[in-house]
C-alpha cells in the first residue's frame, strides 16, 4: 500500500482534492501551512489530556521534534526535501525504534494530527486520504502489540 500523499488517487486516478498536477504541499499553501500544521500537533500534543501517552513519549522539549516533523512533511507532501538534505533518508521506522510504539500511541498520534489538520482548515477529502496515509505510516512505526 503507498502511504505518500502525492499518491492519492482512487481507482480512476483522481485524488479529487487538488487541481491536477498540483502536490498537497503546494495545495495547502506551502511551508507556512505546514508549519501551522506541526505547531498545532505539537500545541494540542501539549494541552489535550486525551494525547498524554503520546505527549510522554516526546521528553521535555519539544522544539526538536518541530522542527524535524516539519522538514520531513514538507517533502513527504510532495514539496522541498528539506528533511533528506539534512538528515539523509527519514528511514522512519529505525529512527523511531528507541521509543515504545503501541496500538496507543499510534491513535493517539494519529488522532492528534488529525485535529490538528481539522483546526488548521486542511480541505475534508485531502485530509481523509492524509488521515489514511498517516494511519497506514504510524501502524507501521508499531514496535510492540497493544
Amino acid at each position: 500500500m503507498d502511504t505518500d500523499p502525492q499518491n492519492l488517487t482512487d481507482d480512476s486516478g483522481d485524488t479529487g482534492e487538488t487541481p491536477q498536477g498540483e502536490t498537497p504541499f503546494s495545495f495547502i499553501g506551502g511551508e507556512p501551512a505546514v508549519r501551522a500544521l506541526v505547531d498545532r500537533f505539537y500545541d494540542l500534543m501539549d494541552l489535550e489530556p486525551g494525547y498524554a501517552a503520546l505527549r510522554a513519549s516526546h521528553g521535555s522539549d519539544l522544539a526538536s521534534a518541530r522542527d524535524k516533523l516539519f522538514l520531513f512533511l514538507c517533502g513527504w507532501l510532495g514539496g522541498p526535501q528539506h528533511y533528506i538534505e539534512k538528515y539523509g533518508h527519514p528511514r522512519l521506522r529505525l529512527r523511531h525504534m528507541p521509543f515504545s510504539i503501541g496500538i496507543k500511541e499510534r491513535n493517539q498520534w494519529v488522532a492528534c494530527m488529525d485535529q490538528a489538520m481539522g483546526e488548521v482548515g486542511i480541505e475534508p477529502q485531502l485530509r481523509e486520504r492524509l488521515y489514511d496515509s498517516f494511519l497506514q505510516t504510524a501502524d507501521w512505526m508499531r514496535n510492540r502489540n497493544g
